[in-house]
């Protein structure tokens, strides 16, 4: 069985090459194209496709708008084609909010070092949408079957996957702990990647503004992203958010979002630690920022007093700098299964056992309240 994918973009040429890219894997079949906004959302309402890739900038009706209609219409995985400009990433963010999964830079030879690269990323990308979407819509129609109360799809732009428990998972949401565990904590650490910018939106936005701790934050961005998403979540949260500088210090209730395309890094003393940022052009590490790193140097500084939190993403990064934190003493939770767009980063703090709590995105902000005695 292939998924199906419907291609929206105003560019001929880069329809057949987006279309001739994801035709090349057997899983993956594109139905049709659609050259403008409104096109899309007709189609994406006749053809129901597993996933849309849609351009941002288009005539008619442009692609966060086209977003906001769909995920009212008819709810579809949409990866968004996107600039890497500071207006790119700000409509990018805009359509991310409005209810696209994905996004991935519309110059191929931005994300990799040559086509064929790029092409396997962009497969890649779409079937891992696709299967959230397949399954998701396997289980509202499981549930409508046996009657059961499920939210409104068209209340909801990301449809949840209903599947068993790792093995390894130590706690789950089911087992939500209902006070805090009295630990005393010096650092909130948050590592995430796809899905990551509206989970940090959903969890830094309910924080008040006399949060108790510093918060470090690694989402896998490129650079011309970060400082766009860091002013964003400034100007609606209540605490202080901004892109991290090297020299910067850890202050309570300030947010530092890693850089995109370097490594940040904690230095200094548990009362008076710093934020560095270094270039690195290592082979070895394949996120730049990357969680590892990051929780890595966060364990040397302040060992177990630290809450690291990992949250949806694509692949497994982060499992090593949470294991490093949980055998100096500290705390890891992760993100349930169900309200991940992909579960894979949790997913693999979760089955090596380090991590000790799984809970849902819509109680994590209060559940790290909680947690670390505010309120």
């Amino acid at each position: 069985m292939t998924y199906k994918v419907l291609v929206v973009d105003d560019s001929s040429f880069f329809r057949r090459r987006v279309t001739d890219i994801l035709n090349r894997d057997p899983l993956l079949e594109v139905i049709d194209v659609a050259v403008n906004g409104q096109e899309a959302v007709d189609k994406a309402l006749s053809l129901k496709p597993d996933v849309i890739t849609m351009d941002v900038e288009m005539p008619v009706l442009n692609g966060i708008v086209a977003v906001q209609r769909i995920m009212a219409q008819s709810p579809t995985a949409i990866l968004m084609f996107s600039s890497l400009t500071h207006q790119g990433a700000k409509s990018t963010l805009d359509a991310l909010e409005a209810g696209a999964l994905d996004f991935l830079p519309k110059k191929f030879n931005e994300i990799a070092q040559n086509s064929e690269m790029a092409g396997s990323l962009l497969r890649q990308r779409v079937i891992q949408l696709a299967t959230k979407s397949r399954v998701s819509k396997a289980n509202i129609a499981r549930d409508r079957t046996s009657n059961h109360s499920i939210q409104d799809p068209a209340q909801s732009s990301r449809p949840t996957i209903r599947t068993r428990q790792p093995a390894g998972e130590q706690v789950s949401s089911a087992n939500m702990k209902k006070a805090s565990s009295g630990k005393k904590y010096a650092l909130l650490a948050i590592g995430t990647s796809t899905g990551g910018p509206v989970a940090l939106q959903k969890i830094l936005t309910e924080f008040p503004q006399d949060f108790p701790l510093p918060i470090i934050m690694v989402q896998h961005m490129p650079a011309t992203f970060t400082n766009a998403f860091a002013t964003r979540l400034n100007s609606l949260c209540k605490i202080n958010v901004k892109e991290a500088s090297n020299g910067d210090i850890l202050k309570p209730g300030c947010a530092y979002l890693a850089p995109g395309g370097r490594q940040m890094i904690i230095t200094g003393s548990e009362s008076a630690a710093k934020i560095k940022i270094i270039e690195d052009d290592s082979l070895k590490i394949a996120f730049k920022p990357s969680v590892d790193v990051s929780f890595g140097s966060a364990a040397k500084i302040f060992g177990g007093k630290v809450l690291g939190v990992i949250l949806t993403g694509m692949g497994s990064d982060g499992r090593e700098g949470s294991r490093m934190l949980k055998t100096k003493g500290a705390t890891i939770w992760a993100q349930d299964e169900q309200s991940c767009v992909v579960y894979g980063m949790p997913q693999a703090v979760a089955v090596a056992g380090i991590s000790q709590l799984s809970l849902p995105l819509d109680e994590i902000s209060s559940a790290i309240i909680k947690e670390v005695k505010h309120g």
